[in-house]
């Protein structure tokens, strides 16, 4: 209840910096409950910060080399990072040690690109190499091993063939119900794979795309938007893709773009792109060779531009929205993190409805019977049934981003991809708890 009468006061994007934390990093990503976010550092270390605080609660002291990608279990649980040192770990933030105890370590034998979470389970992980490969890596016992996703070569069409040899995946993303996984390549194309079976089940042409370089969903999963080497963000209504077959059949089809966003004017990049809670709003960080710039969308109006915010002379290199506020993390150049919100006025009419603002003192004018004497069983009847009247606290508060999820697309119970991923479930439940370590007293 309290979120939704507060979205009536405020903006639905953030408008100004409330605060910046002097970090070193070059990326930095919310938590799923947006209390806490982790930034990566260039030299390789990782910090966990209490936005509550401002203070920093865990170091993550295991890379040697730049940290390249940060993702969250959706309990909040655990971290990985991924680095250019051709590792990825999975920290435990449940243990008592600072540094957090190193769940996993997952070595490569060239630097990771990305890594990311199953968004069901922290034990299936999907990661981009350097060298253009994809590998889903299951650390379950009984599933335990290295999945490299490969494209489906068309053996009738030699040319084809060649010249699909050279095409290497830039993006990796698991889809929010991780029943499949996206992967842009470098000639324009994304793939769909099924998630269970490491099957490709769709190849889309991006038309005039070029190198796709990044890759975002809406909660529901519906849309997704794009990032690539022409300087454009497109956004795609996804369809509905079936079980993979026993002949590896696969969809082949030309996704067109319900938007294009760009800057029409000075032609910029992009370095990375974040939807809002609800995904009315997109948010797209610009590789401003000048300013830190952040452009705000409305995808529910045709995508119209709403706002640039300006965030001063240091050079924007990440961006992320608050998973349930309008609040967005970029990170600068110089590794600060400037966390963006929304400024509200104090409105004191806000306190009792029949309260009222005046500029300059005013005679008031008393009710005849603003102050007679209320007879007490009456008074004592109004109260019980003030008291006995039901209130809805918890209920009444529906996420926009949850009511915003189409349901034909929610997964059944019986599906097969589904109880996949929940078979053998990781630890990370609700209600864990952050230990407080004390620091030795220094004599």
């Amino acid at each position: 209840m309290n979120r939704t009468v507060a979205n009536l006061f405020t903006s639905p994007y953030p408008t100004a910096i409330q605060t910046s934390l002097e970090s070193y990093a070059t990326i930095a990503r919310f938590d799923p409950s947006g209390k806490l976010i982790a930034a990566g550092r260039q030299d390789g270390l990782g910090v966990i910060w209490d936005l509550a605080t401002r203070g920093q609660v865990r170091w993550l002291e295991g890379h040697v080399k730049g940290i390249t990608s940060i993702d969250w279990s959706q309990n909040s649980r655990y971290v990985l990072t991924s680095s250019k040192d051709w590792n990825v770990i999975i920290w435990d933030l449940a243990s008592d040690t600072d540094p957090p105890r190193r769940q996993a370590t997952i070595r490569f034998d060239v630097p990771v690109v990305s890594a990311s979470f199953h968004p069901k389970n922290c034990k299936i992980v999907l990661v981009l190499l350097s060298s253009g490969e994809a590998y889903i890596v299951d650390l379950r016992k009984e599933y335990r091993g290295r999945y490299e996703l490969c494209e489906v070569q068309d053996e009738s069409d030699d040319e084809g063939q060649m010249s699909r040899s050279r095409v290497v995946f830039t993006a990796a993303r698991f889809e929010p119900s991780g029943k499949h996984v996206f992967l842009g390549t470098s000639l324009g194309y994304v793939l769909v794979f099924n998630a269970r079976t490491k099957t490709m089940v769709a190849r889309h042409k991006i038309s005039g795309a070029g190198i796709i370089r990044g890759l975002e969903f809406v909660a529901s999963g519906r849309r997704m938007v794009t990032n690539s080497s022409d300087r454009v963000l497109r956004q795609f209504n996804l369809p509905i893709y079936p079980s993979p077959t026993a002949d590896n059949e696969y969809i082949e089809q030309e996704l067109e773009p319900t938007h294009r966003f760009n800057d029409p004017i000075s032609k910029v990049g992009w370095h990375a792109m974040s939807y809002s809670p609800d995904g009315e709003w997109l948010a797209g960080g610009a590789a401003d060779d000048a300013s830190h710039k952040i452009y705000i969308w409305d995808t529910a109006r045709e995508g119209l531009l709403a706002s640039t915010l300006d965030g001063g002379r240091e050079l924007l290199a990440y961006v992320h929205w608050h998973p349930h506020k309008p609040s967005i993390a970029s990170v600068t150049n110089l590794g600060n993190i400037l966390i963006w919100h929304c400024p509200t006025e104090e409105r004191w009419g806000a306190f009792a409805g029949g309260f009222e603002e005046v500029d300059e003192n005013v005679e008031y004018e008393e009710r005849e019977d603003e102050f007679d004497i209320e007879d007490e069983a009456d008074m004592a009847r109004r109260k019980m049934l003030e008291e006995e009247e039901d209130v809805d606290i918890e209920d009444g508060a529906v996420d926009s981003a949850i009511s915003a999820v189409d349901p034909t697309r929610q997964p059944s119970e019986n599906d097969e991809d589904v109880l996949w991923a929940l078979e053998e479930p990781d630890d990370d439940v609700q209600g864990w708890k952050m230990k407080v370590i004390l620091e030795d007293e220094q004599d």
